[in-house]
């Protein structure tokens, strides 16, 4: 990030300020420890939470599938719940279930991860647990079951009519790079995966040296190194790694139309930093001031007018690059309208730009990263997160004064170096 005026990180009282200065008085600790096999253990470590949270992050997502295999990083992490060697896929569920725990998984292009939130007496068990089914039985039982839930879940999504546009715009907006993959795959390529295939992936790319056990809240940092070296100290080591394949972005105009809606779906992609680029922090308030769900230009010139029930712009960053989107829902007979109204916003952001906005999405970035990192759990997703795709910590108020530090001239700057036009305008119309 190129700085701007040396007093621009002296706005005295603002959110930011207040927010780091509540934070800063919070007795954390960072502890990072990696075991033999290459397992990364890190933790932010508070004596005074009354909760702690567990959660292992694989550096495998749809962007390191084959084609052939598009959607077997969800399709694993579906099956991580299916049972392991000691534990039922009844028992799995049931024993979280005793300990009361909150838990779940995700998967996206870049990452898959598994998670708990506890209380704290309770976090070696949740320990247990994820890291027993981090070792799956994939048994092909199990396996042709879950496929069918897999295909149904397809199915859910394809009625939902922004999901639809968004898959066919990525597949035309990266026409040669897996970052176009479905990460539920496509019903051919779930239908033809083969259980072993699965299972090679998951021996590659399930290696120690490409997790980070991310933790979190009140615990003891030594004991939970030496109770993860106990329980997964075993694991092979593979050397797997990413492939960071050029990238060659589609340009021009998607147009489908379906007989299964009624309304308009308008979506605009264009270039933005990566998660690793100190300038995602003015594309997130560009973003912001552009297209918020309250007080944004679109939402004045679009919502507020009713020429559309929704509009917005959102920052999304990878590993290696980024997108800015901006989205909007019509009437069919307001299409063309929507459409010109937010390329004349788009066209003129950078010109409108003003302190006040600055304040305004400083205030919204503050609330949302402060609440977020309030509870245990909310820490932990930001640090595996974090460390999965930057490889490297930074503190929460560390963030919050990098965002504060964000000038006006530094949204220029970004707004120029990745221009916000859109590259690629995909279109969704009611047919006939």
């Amino acid at each position: 990030m190129v700085l701007g005026q040396a007093d621009r990180s002296q706005t005295t009282g603002s959110p930011i300020d207040r927010a780091f200065l509540h934070s800063a008085t919070m007795p954390l600790s960072f502890r990072h420890a990696v075991l033999p096999n290459g397992l990364t253990i890190i933790a932010e470590v508070d004596p005074a939470a009354h909760t702690a949270a567990a959660g292992f992050y694989v550096k495998t997502g749809a962007r390191d599938e084959d084609a052939s295999l598009m959607g077997v990083s969800h399709f694993l992490e579906h099956m991580m719940f299916k049972g392991t060697a000691r534990r039922t896929a009844d028992e799995v569920n049931q024993h979280f279930d005793n300990i009361g725990a909150n838990y779940n998984a995700f998967t996206s292009h870049e990452m898959t991860a598994f998670w708990a939130h506890v209380l704290p007496e309770h976090l070696d068990e949740a320990e247990d647990i994820l890291a027993d089914i981090l070792r799956p039985a994939l048994r092909q039982s199990d396996f042709d079951l879950e496929k069918n839930v897999i295909l149904e879940e397809i199915a859910m999504y394809a009625d939902q009519p922004f999901w639809v546009l968004y898959e066919q715009a990525m597949e035309r907006y990266y026409p040669d790079h897996p970052l176009r993959h479905r990460v539920l795959g496509t019903p051919e390529t779930i239908s033809a995966l083969p259980r072993d295939a699965m299972q090679r992936y998951f021996d590659d790319r399930y290696s120690p040296d490409n997790m980070v056990v991310a933790l979190a809240g009140r615990l003891d940092f030594d004991a939970r190194v030496a109770s993860l070296e106990r329980r997964c100290g075993s694991w092979r080591r593979t050397g797997a790694r990413r492939e960071y394949r050029p990238i060659r972005f589609g340009e021009g105009a998607l147009d489908r139309t379906s007989d299964k809606v009624n309304r308009h779906y308008l979506l605009m992609i264009a270039p933005a930093p990566s998660l690793r680029d100190d300038d995602r922090y003015a594309a997130m308030m560009l973003a912001q001031v552009l297209g918020d769900s309250e007080g944004s230009r679109l939402y004045w010139a679009l919502i507020e007018t009713g020429l559309a029930e929704e509009a917005q712009a959102q920052y999304d960053g990878r590993d290696d690059t980024g997108e800015l989107y901006v989205f909007a829902t019509c009437s069919p007979e307001d299409a063309v309208e929507v459409e010109r109204v937010v390329l004349k916003e788009v066209d003129g952001l950078v010109a409108s730009l003003t302190e006040d906005d600055l304040q305004r999405v400083r205030s919204k970035i503050a609330t949302g990263v402060t609440v977020a990192g309030e509870r245990p759990a909310g820490r932990m997703k930001r640090l595996g997160h974090m460390w999965t795709t930057q490889g490297q910590y930074r503190s929460l108020e560390d963030e919050l004064a990098r965002i504060n530090m964000v000038t006006l001239d530094d949204l220029r700057r970004v707004a120029s170096k990745h221009p916000l036009t859109p590259r690629l305008t995909a279109r969704l119309s009611p047919a006939g």
